[in-house]
């Protein structure tokens, strides 16, 4: 009996022991302190958290949104105003043009007017522009050409061969050279069967002859490099030099220089009186006029006397005027025709021509 309650107290024990186990375990944790380190802890972002880091982004992508649409704004204002800064600074530039080319057109409007007459027939190129007018003013027939070189290869002079002494007709020039225009020039010496030009001549920036000081009352006249004609008495090379002449012939006398009327010798002014004749000329904005007189003959009996064309060309305000050789060699062709009436009864043979291109 004793023996089978022991065996049951020892099985009630085995049965409690896990009980007072885990009691004992839970009594020794309840006596202890525990430390916990928060930088080890990772907490999850409770749901209020969310939103306030979503009101932020909201909050900061409104004002990215904004500051874009400002400087877009900007960009645009911007383009605009460029635009319209340019579209002004066109309008400047063609109003500028506009009024710079008013007083060219002003002047040549009054030498138009000065003219009183219609061109009868129009040359135009990018290159030059040839008016032709006819005028009777009752004491001879001429032609005038208003010519305005737009550039200086516009104008050229021509010497037949490549050794002085050869003459051609204007004609002839313009055919060789394929010009729309042309006039006799400088004067000339026969010598040997052989026509040669008179005194200082020039031919694509080189002298022909060497250079020869102005005597008696012979004077120069040609273009310069830029397309300006020069002309006058020369006691040196170097004063022809510092003017860069291109090319160039001799002949007598200056009519006008500077806007003044200069004194013709009166050896001119008799002998002969009257002659067909050539002069070229120019005005202020440096527009040529080259004026060609009809004449029968030499001998003085018809044609224009120096004075008339001295005073005539004055009126007409050109500021420089030069007498070109004249009688039989005034010649003037335009567009392939004889413009005038040669007194010879045919273009006489010279050795220089001032030509004109298209």
């Amino acid at each position: 009996m004793n023996m089978n309650t022991k065996h049951i107290n020892r099985l009630f024990l085995l049965i409690l022991a896990p009980f007072f186990g885990l009691f004992l375990a839970l009594l020794l944790l309840g006596s202890m302190q525990i430390h916990w380190k928060p930088e080890a802890i990772v907490l999850e972002p409770t749901n209020m958290e969310l939103q306030q880091k979503l009101k932020t982004t909201s909050e900061t992508l409104s004002v990215a949104e904004g500051a874009a649409k400002y400087t877009t704004a900007t960009i645009r204002k911007t383009a605009m105003l460029y635009q319209q800064t340019n579209e002004t600074f066109t309008h400047v530039v063609h109003a500028s043009s506009s009024v710079a080319a008013k007083p060219e057109l002003i002047y040549n409007r009054r030498i138009v007017q000065q003219i009183g007459l219609s061109p009868i027939e129009i040359v135009q190129s990018n290159k030059i522009r040839i008016e032709l007018y006819k005028f009777n003013p009752g004491d001879y027939r001429a032609y005038a050409m208003k010519i305005k070189l737009k550039e200086p290869s516009a104008m050229k002079m021509a010497l037949e061969g490549t050794v002085p002494g050869t003459a051609v007709t204007t004609m002839q020039a313009v055919q060789h050279t394929g010009a729309v225009a042309g006039i006799n020039a400088g004067g000339f010496a026969d010598m040997g069967g052989k026509r040669y030009p008179l005194s200082t001549t020039i031919q694509n920036g080189k002298y022909i002859n060497g250079f020869e000081p102005s005597f008696k009352d012979l004077s120069f006249v040609g273009i310069n490099e830029t397309g300006q004609l020069i002309g006058g008495k020369f006691s040196s090379q170097s004063q022809l030099d510092s003017l860069k002449p291109s090319f160039g012939a001799t002949f007598v006398p200056v009519l006008i220089q500077n806007g003044m009327k200069t004194k013709i010798p009166d050896q001119w002014i008799t002998s002969p009186y009257r002659a067909p004749r050539t002069i070229i000329g120019n005005y202020k904005d440096d527009q040529l006029l080259v004026v060609v007189v009809d004449g029968y003959n030499e001998n003085g009996s018809s044609g224009a006397s120096l004075p008339e064309l001295q005073d005539k060309l004055y009126n007409l305000g050109v500021y420089n005027a030069y007498n070109l050789d004249g009688g039989g060699s005034a010649s003037l062709i335009l567009n392939g025709r004889v413009v005038n009436t040669p007194s010879d009864g045919a273009l006489r043979p010279v050795p220089t021509h001032f030509l004109f291109f298209k």
